[in-house]
């Protein structure tokens, strides 16, 4: 009677375990909207949009009983330059109207102009202004936006090849430009950091990051959502802490969202070289982005460098048949793993599959974010964290 009992309140633990697994998508669905609302502008350096997504996530650490991994709390501070779009943008092409990040976006380094100017055809994809070399258009196939932490001396517009607006298969004439730029010097930034403590050992450590800085806005009304990059590895994180609030881990979890990334990969730079963090402690460290898809399955990096553990990913999900495929990359300076696999921080970088084609641009919604795989893949790291 006692072994019935027993194995009953595990069967009831699990099912409530997954239970709380399976609302993973609800959860993830809030958190998404949140950080991709007008109010958050795209996460970047216009209408304190980084700093309110900061404040957004400590808030969620704080209500999930996270403990702040630093003895000032849960934010690091750092600093870089960055060029920004803060008021006009208006650009005529042929004398039509564009559409900023439907027709055309702007290189991130560029520098403000005003004036209209005819244009010199220099090959099928580019232009630049008659008199002014330092106007320039270029045709693309798709309009790919990012973050300078410089300003050039010239203005760039891509121009979406195929547009509806004006007829690239025709020759570009004219283009009038009202274009403002302003270079923020230092402009604060912040990682948001907190932990869980281990239930038997916090001399060693798991970590989890995300970043989750986007590219904010252009001009005062177009930004940039940025739902899968990475408003769903945000969420994915935040997933986790909640579920490892109430189910204590081993090891002490540690959470690092990273601000900076899309800039160069500067916050999770800075951690590295500025907080003392014991890197040997780290048994492993998995950092997410990208986690809205997952139809065609999950990518690994890092996954040559550290084949056993490959082997043990692969392992799990075979025996749990959670998604699809989990292909494999070697070393790359892609995103934020690079700086901890540099200390020699055994680490994975891993993100989804499919699905959507948005990527930097202003189609990166939450509406249309599939989250395909969400609740396997969130499952499939847990048992790999817990197989350590």
């Amino acid at each position: 009677m006692k072994q019935f009992f027993a194995f009953y309140i595990l069967l009831c633990i699990s099912i409530c375990s997954l239970r709380s697994l399976g609302q993973d998508t609800v959860y993830a669905r809030q958190v998404i909207k949140k950080l991709t609302s007008k109010d958050f502008f795209g996460r970047g350096y216009l209408n304190n949009g980084l700093d309110k997504a900061a404040k957004y996530i400590s808030s969620e650490l704080e209500r999930f009983k996270a403990k702040p991994l630093f003895a000032t709390g849960y934010f690091q501070w750092f600093d870089f330059n960055v060029n920004t779009f803060p008021g006009k943008m208006k650009v005529k092409l042929n004398g039509k109207l564009l559409k900023p990040g439907i027709d055309f976006i702007l290189a991130p380094g560029s520098s403000g102009q005003i004036g209209k100017f005819d244009l010199v055809k220099k090959d099928s994809l580019h232009y630049t202004g008659r008199t002014n070399s330092y106007m320039m258009v270029e045709l693309t196939k798709k309009l790919t936006f990012s973050v300078a932490t410089e300003a050039a001396s010239y203005c760039a517009i891509e121009l979406l090849k195929n547009n509806t607006t004006v007829n690239t298969a025709t020759e570009l004439k004219t283009i009038e430009v009202e274009i403002e730029n302003k270079l923020l010097t230092k402009y604060i930034n912040k990682n948001v950091c907190g932990f869980i403590p281990g239930k038997i050992n916090n001399d060693t450590m798991i970590v989890f990051s995300a970043h989750y800085d986007h590219l904010g806005g252009m001009g005062k009304s177009t930004f940039f959502p940025g739902a899968n990059d990475n408003a769903s590895g945000v969420s994915m994180l935040l997933n986790l802490v909640n579920y490892y609030s109430k189910n204590p881990p081993k090891y002490k979890t540690v959470f690092l969202f990273f601000a900076g990334e899309e800039a160069g990969l500067l916050g999770s730079k800075h951690f590295t070289e500025q907080t003392g963090f014991d890197f040997k402690a780290v048994k492993f460290l998995i950092n997410l982005d990208l986690l809205g898809t997952g139809d065609e399955g999950i990518m690994v990096v890092n996954a040559t460098e550290y084949k056993t553990q490959f082997e043990k990913l692969n392992s799990i999900n075979s025996k749990k048949s959670l998604v699809k495929e989990i292909r494999q990359r070697g070393k790359a300076k892609i995103s934020d793993h690079y700086w901890f696999s540099e200390k020699g921080v055994p680490c994975f970088f891993i993100y989804t599959l499919g699905g959507i084609k948005a990527y930097h641009d202003v189609f990166d919604i939450e509406k249309t974010l599939p989250l395909t795989d969400y609740t396997d893949v969130c499952k499939l790291l847990i048992e790999f964290v817990g197989a350590l």
